[in-house]
């Protein structure tokens, strides 16, 4: 039996995905649940959200064999020498831990694209290289005695993200408030939807029954409403206006239903929650190396900076109820 694993998703960047996937897992962690964060998407950016660069040279210095990132776990099927390396998991508190990302990973996108098509001639190093993402994390929540996998990746629909996708059993797709993350959502929908039949078809082709091959079910569990700073030359008109049409196009473009343009994403049970923008809080919880609600007046949350704190706490612990719920993870604490 597989470790449940959630994906944080959204064809568009710059929504705050990899900030959501560094709180929740602190979060989950915080409340009682074992937890390994993957990154995923070459930028690397949650690895760099979570060690300092000291931390980061030594794990991926210029030039090294990358035998502690995640390109190191597939190295060998990308030479062909063999299958996946054993992960490393970077120990970042007694129940979280994490998969570390490499910039070099991106150079596995063209091998992904190319073995695709060979699953259906029953290629079994096809099978192996598509499916090495589900096994290395697999393998690591193992290790780890992991609840949960939560996974980072890039905002584009390439190989990389069609077989971490694939790892998957379910996804959270972040929004931002603006016409490129309803553009997003639209052309998400459709390749999701093809990833799983396409994913399906293959796995009966499997010639190989002892590899441990993913469902693919790739189930969205929601979407989260990520809100800007309201700026006097954007009024929040301008954010509303996109808002509102985020029920009607997850239902019609995620989900395959119709479109439900009289539904708010108020009373919508596919909005996971609406995130304020906590932009104060950033260069503090950076300095401090924390998730935002746990910053504390040692590290300069004073004032109103303390209810923010608090805030971020509720919203984040909310969040995490929902998606637990949703991905049928045990309740936490």
């Amino acid at each position: 039996m597989s470790v449940p694993v959630i994906a944080f998703f959204n064809n568009k960047g710059g929504v705050g995905k990899t900030s959501m996937v560094y709180h929740l897992s602190w979060m989950f962690a915080d409340r009682g649940l074992r937890i390994v964060a993957a990154d995923i998407d070459p930028q690397c950016n949650l690895s760099a959200a979570f060690l300092d660069e000291e931390r980061l040279l030594q794990v991926n210095p210029p030039g090294g064999d990358h035998a502690l990132t995640i390109f190191g776990s597939v190295q060998p099927l990308r030479r062909g020498t063999g299958d996946i390396a054993d992960p490393h998991v970077e120990i970042i508190s007694d129940r979280l831990g994490l998969i570390v990302g490499d910039m070099s990973l991106s150079t596995f996108e063209d091998q992904l694209s190319e073995v695709w098509p060979k699953c259906m001639d029953r290629d079994e190093r096809a099978f192996r290289t598509t499916s090495s993402f589900f096994r290395l994390t697999q393998n690591a929540a193992l290790k780890h005695g992991a609840d949960a996998i939560l996974i980072d990746i890039g905002p584009n629909l390439g190989a990389i993200n069609r077989a971490a996708l694939i790892a998957s059993d379910f996804v959270v797709i972040p929004l931002g408030p603006d016409l490129f993350s309803i553009q997003g959502l639209t052309n998400l929908g459709p390749a999701l939807r093809s990833w799983r039949v396409e994913w399906k078809d293959r796995l009966v082709r499997n010639p190989a029954k002892e590899i441990q091959l993913p469902a693919g079910n790739i189930e969205p569990i929601g979407y989260v409403v990520l809100r800007h700073t309201i700026r006097l030359d954007r009024p929040v008109k301008a954010f509303d206006r996109w808002i509102a049409r985020m029920p009607s196009t997850y239902s019609e473009s995620v989900l395959n239903e119709g479109a439900k343009s009289e539904l708010t994403v108020e009373k919508d049970i596919n909005c996971l929650a609406r995130i304020k923008d906590y932009r104060s809080l950033i260069p503090l919880a950076q300095e401090a190396r924390k998730p935002m609600f746990s910053l504390r007046a040692g590290d300069g949350a004073l004032g109103a900076h303390l209810n923010y704190v608090e805030e971020a706490r509720k919203d984040f612990f909310n969040l995490a109820v929902k998606i637990a719920k949703n991905a049928n993870l045990k309740e936490l604490s």
